[in-house]
């Protein structure tokens, strides 16, 4: 993995990170159009300053740096998507980058905070819950797993203010995905059911037929190489296979491991 940091007012990428990384954040958002994001390509040559994406890498900046943190994580422009293996094993270690991650800031492009927040538990709803209620966010696939992996998450509005965490958030998120609140709270997805964590994705879409599947293979802990083209519904045999060899495994080590009676 990449990190990028902040060398005076210069925008900085790490090399390929072999060992354990220092602590860092990282962002969860939606894509804007593919001339508006900063790619890994216009880091290494210093560009990109002017793309409406550079704001967000501003934000993830300033927050990381407040929280502490002198590193973080952005996908747009952490990832070589120009390398084939460097994009295979980036996106099926997604999970995993953002379970190790320090922070995860929610940034919501759709989500205007006006005025100031009431507080959760009053009578009357903050003045943006509507519109965070219908946020793009909530309906893309890759975000699902952005937002069960860590275990701190945080979202912010457009104007990067902060709404409200996974934790003070969580009877309004529970409501909008229909995920149970234990699992927000960091029960073990290998806890709940194939068919429940697969329904968790069912109205959620992505720009690539293939990626609905890719992107739950940190939801079920199981590795397939991506094969773009292949159509979704081969993508999602594969990743039932994978699911089910996976089952089967476990199955055969549960057999090998006595049970103690006490």
């Amino acid at each position: 993995m990449r990190l990028l940091s902040f060398n005076g007012n210069r925008l900085v990428c790490t090399k390929d990170l072999i060992n354990e990384p220092p602590p860092y954040a990282i962002l969860s958002h939606t894509w804007g159009g593919d001339d508006d994001e900063v790619t890994f390509s216009d880091i290494t040559a210093g560009k990109g300053s002017d793309k409406p994406g550079y704001r967000k890498i501003q934000f993830c900046a300033r927050q990381a740096a407040s929280d502490g943190l002198s590193y973080f994580w952005i996908d747009t422009c952490c990832i070589d998507k120009s390398n084939s293996t460097e994009l295979q094993r980036e996106i099926n270690s997604m999970f995993r980058l953002y379970k190790n991650a320090a922070k995860c800031y929610v940034y919501l492009s759709d989500v205007t905070k006006h005025g100031d927040i009431n507080q959760l538990d009053s009578s009357s709803a903050p003045s943006w819950e509507s519109s965070f209620r219908k946020s793009r966010w909530f309906t893309r696939g890759w975000t699902l797993q952005e937002l069960l992996a860590p275990a701190t998450v945080e979202f912010f509005s457009s104007e990067c203010a902060q709404l409200g965490t996974k934790e003070s958030l969580e009877r309004e998120i529970h409501e909008i995905t229909q995920i149970p609140i234990d699992v927000l709270r960091g029960r073990r997805l290998s806890q709940i059911s194939i068919d429940k964590r697969m329904a968790w994705s069912e109205k959620r879409s992505t720009t690539y037929p293939e990626d609905k599947a890719y992107s739950l293979l940190g939801i079920f802990g199981v590795y397939i190489p991506l094969i773009y083209g292949e159509g979704q519904d081969n993508a999602f045999a594969r990743l039932r296979r994978a699911i089910n060899e996976q089952d089967i495994v476990k199955g055969k080590l549960d057999l090998l491991i006595p049970t103690i009676h006490y």
